[in-house]
């Protein structure tokens, strides 16, 4: 198996790199419980020092739900961002089918009070064919 696949964006001075993978020993397909790690980069291209304050993620699922998760920071954090800085984190979501996608935004803040908003790119879930079924 090839390295998972790799999606970024570039928004106003935010690089958001997003890796993510699928976990079939954590997954129950017979129980439509298929669960996706994705890894995420934030770094800052910009000029200015800014601090991730919220996020908003859209989540669908190829069975036709979608789901709206918003709140603040990252994995409980709100990371402050130099020139160059760079912020990683993981989190996982759970999907009732083998495939859908996610997609969203992060709101942050320059030292002079002007917000922001760096775009999460959509990125594809995707469980890959078991192969050990006989």
């Amino acid at each position: 198996m090839g390295q998972p696949p790799l999606f970024y964006a570039i928004t106003a001075g935010i690089r958001i790199t997003v890796r993510p993978r699928y976990l079939d020993d954590h997954s129950r397909r017979d129980l439509g419980q298929f669960v996706f790690l994705y890894a995420v980069r934030i770094e800052n291209v910009g000029e200015h020092r800014v601090q991730l304050l919220r996020r908003r993620w859209h989540i669908h699922d190829d069975i036709g739900e979608d789901t709206e998760v918003a709140g603040d920071g990252v994995v409980g954090e709100q990371p402050v961002l130099a020139p160059g800085g760079v912020h990683e984190y993981q989190s996982y979501c759970i999907l009732k089918s083998a495939s859908g996608y996610m997609e969203g935004e992060y709101y942050l803040v320059q030292d002079d009070g002007s917000e922001l908003v760096a775009a999460v790119p959509r990125f594809t879930l995707e469980a890959e064919a078991r192969t050990d079924l006989h």
